[in-house]
């Protein structure tokens, strides 16, 4: 290979890379779902059983019912004074059905305990139906449980708890046996629902996906809906559709927000935040108050003190001395007042975040002050934003 041509290919390999448009924004699957395709929740009541003595307590009665409830199904007759359940836990089971969730497919199930055991630790699930809310049991959960720590503890009461110890996890434990019916086939029209409503997004949602088909298709209904035609070469193949429109990429749109947290101290402040002219001065006033006992010691082999109660104590260099040896406790107090010096800094009009950053930092302030400073600028009407503590 010649050198020029070398040399011309290397120029269109770096036009390529310098060049080449980049994708912008995040993916429509990550900003919107499709109406119609959603998960679903399930929960049933379910035993745990071997435990080690960390079950619910005898005066649990739910468990001790359902207990012999199940016995007596298996032909077992137990009366109910007759059980202890230190080995057995009553629990609540969740589940998530997830859409197009066909029979036979593994999901994972939550346990948590209803009644008053110290541990799910090495606890089995029996067979308990997970029902959706029409009553319809759409699942069979059963396994052992996995709480990812553990909890000890000795007879007088101490011990050593790692995560949560009464709430458990069942990978793949549960089996679905009914299925949701949910189809795709003959869909003539898609709804795009937006996850945070907002028309500069639904619009240019709208845009890239008509300008993705090179054809009207997408028409904003309103500030998080979005309808979309299937095209007729689409008719039959609506999941190859679908895979498009969430791979698309939209730049979404968001108002300037600023969010703090006064219990950590927590600033999270947006890209879109804006100021108009301000002047900011921080300064704060520390006052510190020591109080502290001294303790003056008589002198070795002095008198002891006369019995109807002798003179006054004297004062010998700065110490209470009392006459007669006597032990004598004093109180000092020290104050110390700190002022730190106030600092006038001007934020222009029009200012963006990173402008109040760096001003804001340049005075020193902490995280709970700058709490204080932007519900003051907020108040002022200089901080254009939304402020909302939580």
């Amino acid at each position: 290979m010649s050198g020029p041509f070398r040399f011309f290919l290397l120029i269109i390999f770096i036009l390529n890379i310098f060049f080449t448009p980049l994708a912008i924004g995040a993916r429509l699957k990550d900003i919107a779902s499709i109406k119609g395709i959603r998960t679903n929740q399930l929960f049933g009541y379910g035993l745990v059983i071997g435990l080690n003595g960390s079950g619910d307590k005898a005066g649990t009665s739910f468990t001790i019912q359902g207990l012999v409830n199940m016995l007596e199904q298996m032909g077992i007759r137990v009366r109910a004074t007759d059980v202890k359940v230190s080995n057995v836990a009553a629990a609540m089971v969740s589940a998530t059905l997830p859409p197009f969730a066909r029979i036979g497919k593994k999901i994972d199930v939550i346990v948590s305990s209803i009644g008053d055991a110290k541990s799910l630790q090495g606890g089995t699930l029996l067979l308990t139906p997970l029902k959706g809310v029409d009553g319809k049991i759409y699942a069979l959960a059963q396994g052992p449980i996995s709480i990812g720590g553990f909890s000890v503890g000795g007879a007088a009461g101490g011990g050593v708890t790692k995560n949560h110890p009464t709430v458990g996890r069942i990978s793949g434990g549960a089996t679905v046996e009914r299925e949701i019916p949910l189809s795709l086939e003959d869909k003539r029209e898609l709804v795009i629902i937006l996850n945070n409503p907002d028309f500069v997004t639904v619009t240019r949602a709208a845009n890239a996906i008509n300008s993705r088909f090179e054809q009207v298709l997408a028409r904003p209904i309103d500030s998080g809906t979005l309808n979309v035609k299937v095209p007729e070469h689409f008719q039959d193949r609506v999941v190859d559709l679908l895979a498009k429109l969430e791979d698309l990429h939209v730049t979404p749109d968001s108002v300037a927000k600023v969010i703090v947290n006064e219990r950590t101290g927590t600033v999270v402040i947006g890209e879109n935040v804006r100021m108009l002219t301000v002047a900011v001065a921080h300064g704060n006033l520390s006052i510190q108050i020591k109080e502290r006992k001294e303790v003056s010691q008589p002198l070795p082999f002095a008198p002891s003190p006369p019995a109807g109660g002798g003179t006054p104590a004297e004062m010998e260099g700065g110490v209470v001395v009392a006459p007669g040896g006597a032990t004598v406790v004093t109180s000092e107090s020290g104050v110390r007042v700190e002022e730190e010096s106030n600092r006038l800094l001007l934020v222009p009009e029009g200012g963006t975040i990173g402008e109040l950053v760096r001003a804001l930092n340049a005075i020193g302030v902490t995280p709970r002050d700058l709490i204080t400073i932007l519900q003051a600028m907020k108040a002022a009407g200089a901080l254009q934003a939304e402020l909302e503590i939580i």
